[in-house]
């Protein structure tokens, strides 16, 4: 039994194919394969249920991936240790991030991040949350930046700042001549919201009080981005939430439909999640401060009325 033989089967595992996992190892099929039958003969079971598609571990296969991703973890363990001794980190380090945050902090805080850690390989990656938490777990992602609280078993949050919402109203809107918008104003018959699976969209459900199945629309689309929601409704389909990052960066012109929503303010937390394992925890203290230093600081001032995104 090797180290590789039980990486093949945890990647097996992550990709539910063997020629997927054999290419996120950058090794052939038949050698991954190969690996893999002689484990099974050696431990004299079957990990992988092969007539299923996708391929599934058995009852058994599943208790081995369970100790085998410990064992993978457990033997990174000591060249982290090495590292921190030394003060010395390199190798990949792999983010995930949420849509409706990438767009409006990655520009901000990646240079600071990638200067003070001048020999790792960051890879971020866009995804929903529910797939970032899936990720982590599978240890795939090292950390990840989205809306919290989430209160998932294992997973460490560390909110790095509170991000109010801002309500974004064309002209000719029946709230357009406000000055601020009241929480009570907030309709979802007239709310452009982003498609199911992103945790704003539950959001802005939550902060009204409505579930998605107790309103109805004239107009209804699903849409990933906030540009497409906010071209909607200069287009006179209603309004849209917008996060506050998203409205600092809009033009002079899109800046004017900005409206603050009055007290108490409804704020997203933004934290820093990453498993209760992790190893790379100098790596995640770096990204927390590189965070924390690149966003408006009266950001950092913790909300009593954070809207949950679940």
């Amino acid at each position: 039994m090797t180290i590789t033989q039980l990486e093949y089967v945890v990647a097996v595992d992550n990709h539910r194919h063997f020629a997927k996992a054999a290419e996120a190892c950058f090794v052939t099929q038949p050698t991954l394969s190969m690996q893999i039958h002689k484990l099974e003969d050696e431990l004299d079971i079957l990990i992988f249920d092969r007539s299923k598609q996708p391929v599934t571990p058995t009852e058994v296969g599943k208790k081995i991936i369970a100790q085998a991703r410990v064992v993978i973890t457990q033997s990174k363990l000591i060249k982290q240790i090495s590292q921190q001794e030394k003060g010395f980190f390199e190798g990949d380090f792999r983010i995930g991030i949420i849509p409706t945050i990438s767009p409006y902090l990655l520009h901000r805080f990646l240079s600071k991040f990638q200067k003070s850690m001048p020999h790792i390989n960051l890879i971020v990656e866009e995804l929903q949350t529910d797939q970032i938490i899936t990720q982590l777990k599978k240890d795939v992602l090292d950390a990840a930046i989205l809306a919290t609280p989430l209160e998932e078993n294992g997973i460490i949050e560390k909110p790095v700042y509170y991000e109010p919402f801002m309500a974004y109203i064309p002209e000719g809107h029946r709230l357009s001549k406000e000055e601020f918008v009241l929480n009570s104003e907030l309709k979802l018959n007239d709310m452009l919201l982003l498609n199911e699976g992103h945790c704003f969209r539950n959001s802005v459900l939550n902060l009204c009080g409505q579930s998605d199945e107790n309103h109805e629309r004239q107009f209804s689309i699903e849409s990933g981005n906030f540009e497409t929601l906010i071209r909607l409704a200069d287009s006179g389909y209603g309004m849209t939430l917008l996060p506050y990052l998203a409205g600092v960066d809009m033009d002079k012109e899109g800046s004017q439909h900005i409206k603050p929503i009055a007290e108490p303010r409804p704020t997203r937390e933004i934290s820093v999640i990453y498993r209760r394992t992790q190893l790379k925890i100098k790596l995640v203290e770096a990204l927390i401060e590189s965070i924390k230093s690149a966003v408006p600081k009266k950001l950092s001032q913790k909300n009593d009325n954070v809207v949950a995104p679940v």
